[in-house]
């Protein structure tokens, strides 16, 4: 590779849950400049760099022209000297246009790397409880190619000698093709009372299985035609019969629970991976985005004078980090804390410094004025002691006001802005219409600042009536009285006032609600 050149490395991104690709396509994806990827793991982006260039190239690409000037898009990006993740759907060789993207980038001479990824007829089997394989069951397993060029024609395979063999038959099928298979099967011996199964959307949490026998299956298909509208992979073969004792993935407690996170991208994966670990599907609202501090040389003279505070207080887990990392690029380290005495408002925010080897000397549950004051006098009096407060622009100052009050020479640090999407974006447009059309079982709050950013993007008096068909989840009372006053009638008021108290909170609430 010269230094002229970059280089392709081309990967399987799995069937779609993003939770799913490989490490190596992970460590891959992190590095690279340009990201050109399939509409289908599009989920996956959240892996790559904020400043990489993401280009979108279909999902998969059906006509070769199109191929080709993905091919293209590939060794044009290469040749300007840039690391380039091609993002495929599944595996890039099964069934896929990996090899003749490969092939491509041969004969112009740019490098390129394949890194496998889990195919959709290994992943969405594996989601549904069915083994493709078992001991004692079939000892042949076959693919056949359907739905991934985005055509419907029926595999052109020797239907007689296929049904001979016993095996289990995968296929990736549109609508119209899964009834042309299932008769082709049927046509050619293949016994009408055969266990099958058809698994739609693998892999996420709106997956959908539905079992039967090989003609139950037929004549549902016939029926509905099109109307079902998505393709399903196609599973014929005993081992369909195991999934009443190996399914999963759709017996989590929040499985299909589509949920809202009103938390910043770079706060939200915390509890978007807890509730998508539950079987929820994260949907994370545009209400506001992390942007550096008016004046970032102001956290840099804080972080090296550091040993100077008697007290520094945190008030966010974000603000945990930016301060860490000044602190880190200056002349300082961890050690200048050690004469410091250090106050975390809420439990995340503690959690934040535990992770970097720090313990708060107080916590605070949640952000309440005078507990935070009078939690610091009692470890001594504030008269005269320098105190840091490190927090975010939308915080208001009326803590620095009230140690002020009590004595303490009081230094007020912004050590982030945030910045909020309008109400005309595509984001904010997509998600009032997910909450208009009854489509989002819960929204979570976790600070009063989220349910006002909320309510600005989703205006006040539509934010009312609409939340009041959901769930309303607030991590706590002061989150919750946030949202009272904004006419928002909170549904479950975690306790702890954690996020994962959050999650639990919502757990409980669906697991009752089924039970009535």
């Amino acid at each position: 590779m010269t230094a002229e050149t970059g280089r392709v490395f081309i990967i399987g991104a799995g069937p779609g849950d993003p939770g799913l690709i490989t490490a190596r396509g992970l460590q891959l994806l992190a590095d690279a400049d340009v990201v050109v990827y399939d509409r289908a793991v599009e989920a996956a982006l959240r892996w790559a760099r904020p400043e990489a260039e993401r280009i979108e190239a279909g999902a998969p690409a059906e006509r070769d022209t199109a191929q080709d000037a993905i091919s293209m898009l590939l060794a044009e990006k290469a040749r300007d000297g840039h690391v380039v993740a091609r993002l495929k759907w599944g595996d890039p060789f099964v069934f896929d246009s990996g090899a003749q993207e490969a092939l491509f980038l041969h004969e112009q001479g740019i490098p390129f790397e394949i890194v496998p990824g889990v195919p959709l007829a290994i992943g969405a089997t594996a989601y549904a409880g069915i083994p493709i394989t078992y001991p004692g069951a079939s000892d042949a397993l076959v693919f056949l190619r359907g739905h991934e060029g985005e055509i419907d024609i029926t595999p052109e395979v020797d239907w007689d000698a296929l049904v001979t063999v016993d095996s289990t038959i995968v296929c990736y099928a549109g609508p119209r093709l899964v009834a042309r298979v299932l008769t082709s099967l049927v046509e050619h011996g293949c016994p009408q009372d055969e266990p099958a199964a058809l698994v739609y959307r693998g892999t996420q949490p709106s997956q959908v299985t539905v079992t039967g026998t090989v003609e139950e299956l037929r004549q549902a298909a016939v029926e509905q035609g099109e109307s079902r509208g998505e393709p399903a992979l196609l599973v014929v073969g005993e081992v369909t019969g195991l999934r009443d004792h190996l399914r999963w993935f759709d017996e989590r407690p929040l499985f299909g629970r589509r949920i809202v996170v009103t938390r910043s991208p770079e706060q939200a994966r915390e509890l978007s991976d807890l509730l998508q670990n539950l079987g929820a599907e994260p949907v994370v609202a545009p209400t506001f985005r992390l942007a550096p501090p008016e004046d970032p040389e102001a956290v840099d003279r804080a972080a090296a004078s550091i040993d100077s505070y008697q007290w520094v207080v945190f008030e966010s887990a974000t603000a945990v980090a930016r301060f860490l990392a000044a602190l880190a690029r200056g002349p300082r380290d961890l050690r200048a804390l050690g004469g410091v005495s250090v106050c975390a408002i809420g439990p995340s925010t503690a959690d934040q410094l535990a992770v970097r080897g720090i313990k708060a000397d107080v916590v605070i549950p949640e952000f309440r004025v005078e507990s935070i004051g009078d939690a610091l006098s009692q470890r001594g009096p504030l008269d005269g002691q320098p105190v840091l407060l490190v927090r975010a622009d939308h915080q208001r100052d009326v803590l620095a006001q009230d140690l002020a009050n009590r004595g303490a020479s009081v230094t007020d640090l912004v050590a982030y802005r945030t910045a909020s999407d309008g109400p005309d974006s595509r984001a904010a447009q997509e998600l009032y219409r997910m909450l208009l059309d009854g489509k989002v079982d819960a929204v979570t709050f976790t600070s009063p600042t989220a349910v006002r950013r909320f309510a600005t993007l989703i205006g006040d008096e539509q934010a009312a009536d609409l939340l009041g068909t959901t769930v309303v989840a607030a991590i706590g009372p002061v989150t919750a009285a946030a949202a009272t006053e904004l006419g928002i009638v909170p549904t479950v008021v975690a306790d702890p006032y954690t996020v994962d108290g959050l999650v639990q909170a919502l757990v409980r609430h669906f697991d009752s609600a089924a039970g009535e």
